[in-house]
C-alpha cells in the first residue's frame, strides 16, 4: 500500500491591508510589463495591528484605535487621482531581471527617499499598490512554473526509458541476438513474445504522429531530446526559487511601507 502524506505548507508572512486598494483594482496599471496574472487578495498580518483584532489589555487596546485612525486611507477616487498623475512605473521598483527575463523586485532600504523620489512624491498606499500588483505577478509566475516543473518531472524519465530500450534493441541487432520480453495484450494480461531487431524503430512524436527512425537516428534524437529537457528542467528549478525570492521580497516590501506610514501618521499626530 502507498501511504501518502500531506506535508504542511510553508507560509511566508502576509502583508497588506484589505482596506489599501492595489492599482488594479483602481483600473490603472504599472508603466511597464512583466506577465499576465490572477486577480489576488492580500491580508495583513496580525502582527501589523489589525485595528479588528481583539486585546486584552486596556493601553493596546488605546494603541490598536488610534492606528485605526492613523491608519483610515483616502478615499478611491483621490487615490486614482494620484496614480495617474504619479511617475512610478515598472522600472522603479526593479532592479534588472535574471537571465529568462523576471525582473527583480527592489528591497527598499529608506521609504522615505523612495517615496520622495517620485513626482509627486507617491504616498504609502500608491506604494503598497504598486507592490502588491507585482506580488500577484510573481505568484502567477510560481504558478506556472511549478506546473512546468511537474511536467518535466514525468518527461525526463520517460525518454530515459526510451532511450534505454533503443540502445538494448541495437546492442542484440549488432549481436544478431532477439529480444524475449513480455507483450501486454490488456490491463492485466502479458504474453511471452520474440522480437527480431530489424534496426527499425518507431516513435511517438506527440499529436497522434508516429515516425519510423533506424536505430542510429532513434538515439541521436532521444540524446538531443534528453538534453534539452534536462537544460530546460534546470532553468525552470533556477526560476522557480529566483521567484519565490521576489515574493518574500515583495511582501517585506510592503510590510515594512505599511509601517512607515504608520509611524509617521501616529507621530504626525503627537507633533499636532
Amino acid at each position: 500500500k502507498t501511504i501518502h502524506s500531506r506535508l504542511k505548507p510553508k507560509f511566508y508572512p502576509s502583508v497588506s491591508a484589505p482596506s489599501i486598494p492595489s492599482l488594479r483594482s483602481l483600473g490603472l496599471r504599472l508603466k511597464g510589463t512583466l506577465c499576465s496574472s490572477q486577480t489576488r487578495s492580500i491580508s495583513l498580518p496580525q502582527k501589523m495591528t489589525d485595528p479588528n483584532r481583539a486585546i486584552d489589555s486596556s493601553s493596546a487596546t488605546k494603541e490598536t484605535v488610534e492606528d485605526s485612525t492613523a491608519s483610515t486611507f483616502r478615499d478611491t477616487t483621490a487615490l486614482a487621482k494620484e496614480a495617474e498623475t504619479s511617475s512610478l512605473n515598472l522600472a522603479s521598483i526593479t532592479d534588472g531581471q535574471n537571465e529568462r527575463g523576471i525582473p527583480a523586485v527592489k528591497f527598499v532600504e529608506d521609504i522615505g527617499a523612495l517615496s520622495e523620489s517620485f513626482s509627486p512624491p507617491a504616498s504609502a498606499e500608491i506604494l503598497i499598490g504598486a507592490f502588491t500588483d507585482l506580488f500577484t505577478k510573481y505568484k502567477a509566475y510560481e504558478t506556472n512554473l511549478s506546473q512546468k516543473r511537474l511536467n518535466f518531472l514525468q518527461k525526463i524519465p520517460e525518454i530515459e526509458k526510451s532511450l534505454a530500450i533503443v540502445t538494448t534493441l541495437k546492442k542484440k541487432q549488432d549481436e544478431n541476438e532477439t529480444i524475449t520480453t513480455q507483450y501486454q495484450l490488456a490491463d492485466v494480461v502479458y504474453a511471452k513474445a520474440e522480437i527480431e531487431c530489424k534496426g527499425v524503430v518507431h516513435l511517438w512524436l506527440g499529436a497522434n504522429v508516429m515516425l519510423e527512425y533506424t536505430y542510429d537516428e532513434a538515439i541521436e534524437l532521444l540524446k538531443s531530446k534528453e538534453e534539452i529537457a534536462k537544460r530546460q528542467f534546470d532553468e525552470v528549478n533556477a526560476d522557480l526559487a529566483f521567484t519565490r525570492d521576489q515574493i518574500i521580497t515583495s511582501e517585506v516590501n510592503i510590510s515594512r511601507i505599511y509601517n512607515w506610514d504608520l509611524r509617521r501618521k501616529r507621530a504626525a499626530k503627537t507633533a499636532s
